[in-house]
């Protein structure tokens, strides 16, 4: 079972997956977390005014991803460098990741990447107002990485934005699940649940 969470930045990819992973430990799932294949800083693209923009499918090793998560389904283990904004290379951990029955991938571009979008079973898309998206990467950006609020707003305008509305909301429909990352969030998690447990009885059978 092969499931997959897409959304915009600071929809809540990461504590949705992080709660669907706990709720079937038993099944000891795999986590495929596609922000591990970005490229170094000197290959991402710089705008027209010369800031990076991470929020490109190209500012993936779209290649190498592909080529990954396709052993993980075949049942090879593989080895990341798990990503951190602003870690050089040489300090970012080694992850090994074992193959699973049941495989969780989530990222940005999961539904954009064909190499992505064939193999998942089951496909979830999280909504969540741009306001609320836009506060949690206001607070995660200068928090964590240290940007000002006046660059946090260009990011979001010029990079977030046109990627979400270019790379993201096309694929909506193609979604199994939207999962509204609200005040419906308790009721949508119990009511996904229930959907992929069906699924996988089914699969079993």
């Amino acid at each position: 079972m092969i499931i997959g969470i897409c959304g915009g930045s600071g929809s809540g990819k990461t504590t949705l997956l992080r709660r669907l992973a706990e709720h079937y430990r038993k099944m000891n799932p795999s986590v495929f977390i596609m922000d591990n294949y970005y490229h170094p800083i000197e290959k991402q693209y710089r705008d027209e005014n010369g800031v990076y923009n991470f929020d490109l499918p190209t500012a993936l090793d779209e290649k190498k991803l592909s080529t990954n998560l396709q052993k993980l389904v075949l049942g090879e283990s593989i080895t990341v460098r798990e990503y951190h904004f602003n870690a050089p290379p040489d300090k970012k951990v080694l992850v090994t990741i074992d193959p699973s029955d049941f495989l969780i991938v989530e990222g940005l571009f999961l539904f954009h990447y064909e190499g992505v979008r064939e193999k998942l079973d089951f496909s979830i898309f999280i909504d969540v107002d741009p306001n609320i998206q836009l506060d949690r990467r206001i607070y995660r950006d200068q928090e964590t990485r240290g940007y000002s609020h006046d660059a946090i707003i260009y990011q979001w305008e010029n990079h977030v934005k046109p990627c979400y509305e270019k790379y993201l909301l096309p694929y909506v429909e193609d979604a199994d699940f939207i999962f509204r990352n609200d005040i419906h969030a308790d009721d949508d998690f119990e009511l996904l649940t229930t959907i992929l447990d069906k699924k996988m009885s089914q699969i079993t059978c």
